[in-house]
C-alpha cells in the first residue's frame, strides 16, 4: 500500500482518486463507514481510492501541552486502511503553514492543483481551513467549482448515540476496553518495541516484555486479559499486562507490561503489539515480592479464563 505525504507530488496513477477525508485516528465504525464510500465510489468508477490521516494530529498543533490521546500509530491506521480495501494512505503533516491554509486555497490550490482529487466523501460534521471555517456546504460549492464532486456520510448510531472517537477515549479511561471495542469493531491494541526493565518479573517467575506507551491514550491503570502479536512472525500470545505505573516498585515508572502465558522465548527488541480484551482491577501497591506473586498467580487465571471463553 502506498504511504503519501501531502507535501509531495500526488504520483500520476494516483491522480484523480476518490479521497476519504478525515482524521481517521481509532477507524472505527464511523470512520470505516466514510472510508467505505469512498472506496465503493472508487471502484464504480474505475479510480483509485485514497484514505487520509493527519499527523500530527490538529490538536496536538493548536494544543502541544494536551496529554497524549492518540488511539493508533500512522502504522497501524496504514495497516486498517489496507484491509478496508484502499489503495493508499494520504498524511496531511499538519504544521502551521497547514492550518493557515484558506478554506478556499484548501480545496483549489492543495485538493485540486496539488492532489489532482476527483472526489471526496467526509463525516457530515468535517470541517476544513483555517479557523476550520470550511464545512460541508463550502466544500460541496467549492469542489463543484473545481470538478470535484463531494459526498458526506450520515454519523454511524451503536446504543443510542452517534460514534466517535471521544467515546471510544472515556470508554478506555474508565476501564472498558470491550465497550471501546465495540465502537472500533477491534479491541483497542498498543504497539511497541519491547525494551529491557529491571527483570523483576522474571526473578519471581512472570517475566514480563515492557513497552512505553509514547502517544497512545493511557486507559485506565490496572490489570488486563490481553493478547499479544509479535509482528515479526504473526504469532499471537494470550496473556495478563499492568498498564500503570507499578506502584509496588521504586521509582515509579509508566510502563505497558505483559506477561504472556506459556512463552519462553526472547522479545527484546522485537516489536508487538498487545490488545486489550477485559480490566480486570486497578492497580495496587503491595508490602511484599510474596504477597504481589500471589495476587498475578490469581490475575494470571482470571486473565486465561477470560480469553478461553472468548475463543469459545
Amino acid at each position: 500500500m502506498r504511504w503519501l505525504d501531502h507535501r509531495e507530488a500526488m504520483p500520476g496513477p494516483l491522480r484523480g482518486a476518490i479521497i476519504a477525508l478525515g482524521n481517521f485516528d481509532g477507524f472505527h465504525r464511523g470512520h470505516q463507514a466514510v472510508a467505505g464510500e469512498a472506496i465503493r465510489w472508487a471502484h464504480e468508477e474505475g479510480r483509485p481510492s485514497i484514505i487520509a490521516t493527519f499527523d500530527p494530529h490538529p490538536v496536538r498543533h493548536f494544543r502541544p501541552e494536551a496529554p497524549p490521546f492518540r488511539l493508533t500509530t500512522l502504522e497501524q491506521r496504514q495497516e486498517l486502511y489496507l484491509a478496508a480495501g484502499a489503495t493508499a494512505m494520504l498524511v496531511f503533516h499538519f504544521d502551521a503553514e497547514l492550518a493557515s491554509t484558506s478554506a478556499e486555497d484548501y480545496v483549489g490550490r492543495l485538493l485540486h492543483e496539488h492532489l489532482g482529487v476527483a472526489g471526496v466523501v467526509t463525516g457530515e460534521d468535517f470541517t476544513f481551513g483555517k479557523g476550520a471555517r470550511g464545512n460541508r456546504a463550502m466544500l460541496e460549492r467549492l469542489g463543484a467549482a473545481h470538478g470535484i464532486a463531494a459526498r458526506a456520510v450520515p454519523p454511524v448510531m451503536h446504543d443510542g448515540a452517534p460514534v466517535s472517537s471521544s467515546r471510544i477515549r472515556d470508554a478506555l479511561r474508565q476501564g472498558d476496553p470491550q465497550g471501546a471495542a465495540a465502537l472500533l469493531t477491534r479491541p483497542f491494541a498498543l504497539r511497541g518495541i519491547v525494551e529491557h526493565g529491571d527483570k523483576v518479573g522474571r526473578t519471581i517467575g512472570y517475566p514480563t516484555a515492557n513497552l512505553t506507551l509514547d502517544s497512545y491514550l493511557r486507559p485506565a491503570y490496572g490489570i488486563y486479559a490481553v493478547t499479544g502479536r509479535i509482528l515479526a512472525t504473526g504469532q499471537i500470545l494470550k496473556g495478563a499486562a499492568n498498564i500503570g505505573i507499578r506502584p509496588s516498585f521504586d521509582p515509579p515508572k509508566e510502563l505497558l507490561e505483559p506477561h504472556f502465558f506459556d512463552f519462553s522465548g526472547d522479545l527484546y527488541g522485537q516489536e508487538i503489539e498487545v490488545a486489550l480484551h477485559r480490566y480486570l482491577r486497578g492497580e495496587a501497591k503491595f508490602d511484599s515480592l510474596d504477597a504481589l506473586t500471589t495476587q498475578m498467580e490469581r490475575d494470571c487465571e482470571e486473565a486465561r479464563s477470560v480469553l478461553s471463553a472468548a475463543a469459545t
